[in-house]
């Protein structure tokens, strides 16, 4: 392999002078070396060829011996010195203190074609910040975050990729439900790939220790690297750069509202400073359209991060780095201007995608109010969230018979016979009402129908596509992994050979642990 490796964050930020990976709190350092647990038998399962070759990687590489070497965390590129970051913070709304990372080590940065990515392993092995887990991850979770990653990306969402995965040849103790019955499954390795994995706890475990120094080192370097633009080491510039995050955060969540994606532990430690989609644990997809579903078990009672408040929480979210970026302002009322204009720009921004997700494009003052009638009509009756806007640009401005309205997006519906009575009465008068503006759009039929397409996809990560991958691969079938692989790198166009994955939730999966309700457990 011939990769132009050229480490940035080991290099230019304090590292923790311990060597010894044992667990501990760690001071005054970004990150701790360690190196990945060597494996049992490690064997490739797959490879995205598009994104090697983004990193100056060949086919003839993915291939190699080497290759599946290093990626399964068996040998470490020659020159390079893997770490585990140092960060902290808030869980289910408090503070973690320490975090880390506990099962992610950092192998090395690569600049290719002048754009920076760096390359880290997931399940490779116990770090000083694993706390009293073993820093590894099963089958189950990297076939998750892995095809995950990658449809994310071809949805348009911002979002960490990934390169490969591999198994380890070992067994892994995990409790899939936190229910007391731990099982032993097959371990595996994701490498995750992104410009730079920091989080908004990167910031916040500086600042809980008063570590004034680390916080501007670390502030600096992030600006000089992933805001050059931002002028860094003054006052302004830190202010320049924390309306940078989140306008970059409110775009990242305005696109999983408008692809019905659920993050499911939106915690500070898991909330990318580049406004990345970044750890895909407990994760889900709207089947039907919920504003209160979470797909995390440990969210069950409160539904902190359920669907509807994924953009208070991105909201709560900021407020705590900018509590944490607040010894280098030192000054209240410039932070909390910029966590207003977050505040005041997400119903404009939310209403211009939720008009273009039904294909309206030019104003009028009665959108918000059409909107919200959707919305609550969407949850009368179990209602696909991605069938019904697919097939919303199905209905015609011309002029329909009431009984032509519901005909296009029926196929939503998971139970038909609830659409009567006041259900019934309530769809048509939205649909009258729909079709009435529409005479007010300026294009035809057909551009809005292309529009539309281009917003919403067609094919989305279901949870029990996943599930079935997972069962497959878990058989050493991996065949279902790569057709999934390859679907979802086109999921706004029509493939007719794969129109069985364009249907709703079979009726199996609705209540099947891995297709419903996750854990953390990985």
């Amino acid at each position: 392999m011939n990769l132009n490796i050229k480490d940035t964050f080991n290099t230019e930020l304090p590292a923790d002078p311990v060597h010894e990976n044992t667990r501990r709190q760690v001071t005054q350092a970004c990150f701790s070396y360690v190196k990945p647990k060597s494996t049992a038998n490690p064997s490739l399962i797959h490879a995205s060829k598009e994104l090697a070759l983004d990193l100056g990687l060949t086919e003839d590489d993915l291939k190699s011996e080497e290759f599946k070497s290093i990626f399964s965390g068996n040998s470490v590129l020659s020159g390079t010195n893997p770490y585990a970051m140092c960060y902290g913070g808030h869980q289910f709304g408090n503070w973690a203190g320490q975090l880390g990372d506990g099962r992610a080590i950092n192998l090395f940065e690569v600049n290719q074609n002048n754009k920076q990515w760096a390359l880290q392993l997931k399940g490779a092995g116990e770090t000083p910040y694993s706390r009293t887990a073993d820093g590894l991850a099963v089958l189950r979770s990297s076939i998750r975050e892995y095809l995950c990653s990658e449809a994310m990306y071809h949805l348009g969402v911002p979002t960490t990729r990934a390169l490969s995965i591999a198994l380890t040849g070992d067994q892994v103790l995990r409790d899939v439900l936190y229910n007391g019955n731990p099982e032993y499954e097959k371990g595996a390795v994701v490498c995750r790939v992104a410009p730079s994995f920091i989080r908004f706890g990167n910031f916040e475990i500086f600042s809980a220790k008063q570590d004034k120094k680390t916080l501007k080192t670390l502030a600096d370097y992030t600006i000089r690297h992933f805001f050059p633009h931002v002028k860094e080491g003054t006052k302004e510039g830190y202010l320049h750069f924390f309306r940078e995050v989140t306008h970059n955060t409110l775009e990242m969540i305005i696109h999983w509202q408008r692809v019905g994606f659920v993050h499911g532990v939106m915690n500070t430690d898991n909330m990318s400073i580049l406004g990345l989609t970044i750890d895909y644990g407990p994760y889900g997809w709207l089947e039907g359209y919920e504003e209160g579903w979470t797909p995390n078990t440990t969210d069950r009672q409160y539904k902190r991060y359920r669907y509807g408040n994924q953009i208070n929480i991105g909201l709560w979210n900021l407020y705590q780095l900018a509590n944490a970026l607040f010894p280098l302002i030192e000054e209240a009322k410039p932070l909390e201007d910029i966590l207003m204009e977050y505040r005041n720009n997400y119903p404009t921004k939310y209403l211009s995608m939720m008009k273009s997700k039904i294909g309206l494009f030019n104003t009028d003052k009665n959108d918000a109010e059409l909107l919200n009638r959707l919305e609550e009509n969407l949850q009368l009756t179990e209602t696909d969230m991605t069938i019904f806007f697919r097939n919303l640009n199905r209905i015609s401005k011309d002029n329909l018979s009431n009984e032509d309205y519901l005909a296009p997006v029926m196929d939503a519906f998971y139970v038909q016979e609830e659409v009567k009575g006041d259900i019934l009465e309530k769809w048509m008068q939205w649909f009258a009402d729909y079709q009435n503006r529409l005479q007010k759009e300026s294009i035809g039929d057909s551009q809005r129908a292309e529009k539309m397409n281009n917003i919403n996809p067609k094919y989305v990560l279901r949870n029990y596509m996943a599930q079935l991958a997972i069962d497959d691969a878990d058989k050493g079938d991996y065949s279902l992994l790569d057709e999934f692989f390859q679907l979802l790198k086109n999921p706004y166009q029509e493939q007719t050979s794969a129109e069985k994955w364009f249907v709703k939730r079979p009726e199996w999966a609705r209540h099947k642990v891995g297709c419903s309700m996750l854990s953390c457990s990985s």
